[in-house]
């Protein structure tokens, strides 16, 4: 396989799902994968290096920069660059907005988008220094559709989507290469790892509908693909000298992205309260 971006790899939120997966593609691939998850250590020798590839996990909390600085500064220690850079950290939340506390807003935006941007920061002076490099973004179709009970993965998920568009035209004369997949329903731990808002646990308001809601989600992630579909999408992204703005991993959603954008918004907002 050519390196077109070259060979190191740093994949935060490697521990499962999408992230494990993808890595475990590029490790497949030949390529040098740091992994990153909160719980893992760093390696206390370099007995995990193998010419034609491997993975080892790091750890990294996105929420933490002190944490984001020494992760990537291992990285660079270890292997003096880093060629691609695929972010997955993220989680669900459901509620109301009613129900949703200020905390809880605050700590999902810090994971799933401003945790995100940081690693991106940290990483870019590296990239641009190597005049080469390629930004993987995992948004998801939460970000092109509003989700009722779903405001504030939603709500993170168009933070992402408008984040990465901004990054791609910033970083062009520096030769770096940006680009989003955006999941549908996918079978992975990210269903049993969805938090719920502490007051929705207890307000009878919105309690039936927020469940109902919920349970749809559920039961469409469980029986949707594995993560290999998101892996099939960052291959042919990794594998494109000029990757697109997004891909969206199932021709449903593709279809229903193309819909939105020409038609009217109160008949979207139809067909979305009908299916949750």
């Amino acid at each position: 396989m050519s390196f077109l971006y070259g060979r190191v790899a740093l994949v935060v939120g490697a521990s499962s799902g999408m992230g494990k997966a993808c890595a475990e593609y590029l490790r497949d691939q030949g390529y040098y994968v740091y992994g990153t998850s909160r719980r893992a250590a760093f390696p206390e020798d370099d007995s995990y290096r193998q010419e034609k590839g491997f993975l080892t996990m790091i750890p990294l909390d996105v929420t933490d920069d002190d944490s984001i600085q020494k992760a990537v500064d291992f990285v660079i220690a270890q292997e003096g660059q880093i060629n691609v850079l695929l972010n997955c950290a993220g989680y669900g939340l459901s509620g109301a907005i009613e129900d949703i506390s200020r905390e809880e807003a605050q700590h999902i935006f810090d994971t799933n988008m401003i945790g995100m941007m940081m690693v991106c920061r940290e990483v870019l002076p590296h990239m641009r220094a190597q005049r080469r490099g390629l930004i993987v973004n995992i948004g998801s179709v939460a970000g092109l559709f509003a989700l009722p009970f779903q405001s504030m993965y939603s709500a993170t998920k168009y933070a992402v989507e408008a984040m990465t568009e901004a990054l791609r035209m910033e970083l062009k004369p520096f030769g770096i290469k940006v680009s989003l997949i955006d999941p549908g329903d996918i079978c992975t731990g990210f269903t049993k790892a969805r938090q719920v808002a502490k007051a929705a646990l207890t307000n009878p308001v919105y309690r039936e509908r927020h469940d109902k809601a919920v349970n749809a989600m559920i039961k469409s992630e469980l029986n949707g693909p594995g993560p290999e579909i998101v892996v099939r999408a960052f291959a042919r992204i990794l594998k494109s000298k000029n990757p697109p703005v997004r891909v969206i991993t199932s021709l449903d959603y593709q279809a229903a992205a193309l819909a939105k954008r020409l038609a009217p918004a109160r008949l979207v907002e139809f067909i979305v309260e009908r299916v949750y």
